[in-house]
């Protein structure tokens, strides 16, 4: 089988099914409106909640993993949750968490985790649930670390720049970061999302085989790796505000061994057996030669 045709059955693999969606769109509403039922007491129509996240980006993978859910709060309970004399932002949290489990009254493991409410379920996917308050464009968010603060955040500069970059590579954008996932998943690497597809991006926009197509993903692969070791310990502004991501080095090791394989895969191709091979050493059974 042609190398893309690989690649392209890869990528069929690992898709969210029909089902996965809908599970994941069931969890949205299901906490979307009992929490607008809770703080506007009016019908949910879902314009208080918006998915983030991979989901969001459209870089969701199977197996299922969260679905990332921003609330929209009314503003009074900003300022409700700002005039408490310690740690509002955790208080926040604990209260949306029991709002929540009264729609989940068997779901005993409801947490608040830094800045989200974390709802887990016994099968399908974890919500992780983001409180927040509309703020010239952007949003703030509650940070229950260090006594408690608030951050401002800018999902939807996220949410563009792999949409526009993804357009402008033919779709490689998401592919790349779809698989890196995987990787991710399988090699159990120490690597945040967010590295993956802030170096994702910036790889591709002067990538020689930009915007070709799933025939040189083998060395689109390839070449990512090469360029992410080349970053440890490098940062990376992030979209829509003025702040910079640290890569960190922790997946260092990972990357550099998951790149060697990457070359003799690379080298084996067009021989499937053998590619394949190294493949899966990379990404597991999913890539299926």
């Amino acid at each position: 089988m042609p190398t893309g045709s690989r690649f392209d059955r890869f990528i069929s693999n690992i898709a969210v099914t029909s089902t996965e969606l809908t599970d994941a769109k069931t969890k949205l509403n299901g906490v979307g409106s009992k929490l607008h039922s809770r703080y506007y007491g009016t019908t949910y129509d879902g314009s208080t909640v918006k998915l983030i996240g991979s989901y969001g980006k459209q870089t969701q993978v199977r197996p299922p993993r969260d679905v990332d859910i921003l609330f929209i709060m009314p503003v009074a309970e900003y300022h409700r949750y700002s005039s408490y004399s310690g740690n509002g932002q955790s208080q926040l949290l604990q209260d949306i968490k029991a709002v929540i489990q009264q729609r989940y009254p068997t779901t005993d493991k409801i947490r608040g985790d830094g800045q989200v409410v974390v709802v887990p379920f016994s099968g399908g996917h974890t919500v992780e649930l983001l409180p927040a308050w509309h703020s010239n464009g952007k949003f703030i968010i509650p940070n229950t670390h260090n006594g408690g603060s608030w951050k401002l955040v800018d999902h939807d500069a996220e949410i563009a720049n792999i949409a526009d970059s993804d357009t402008a590579t033919n779709g490689q954008t998401r592919s790349l970061i779809e698989m890196m996932k995987i990787w991710q998943a399988n090699c159990a690497v120490p690597i945040k999302s967010l590295v993956l597809e802030l170096r994702a991006v910036n790889f591709l926009k002067d990538w020689e085989h930009r915007g070709k197509g799933s025939t040189y993903y083998d060395y689109m692969v390839r070449d990512f790796l090469e360029e992410l070791i080349k970053h440890a310990n490098a940062t990376c502004k992030i979209p829509g505000i003025d702040e910079k991501y640290n890569y960190g080095d922790d997946w260092l090791s990972k990357a550099e061994m998951a790149l060697g394989r990457a070359k003799k895969a690379c080298n084996y191709e067009p021989d499937d057996v053998w590619a394949t091979e190294e493949w899966q050493k990379i990404f597991g059974f999913q890539y299926a030669g």
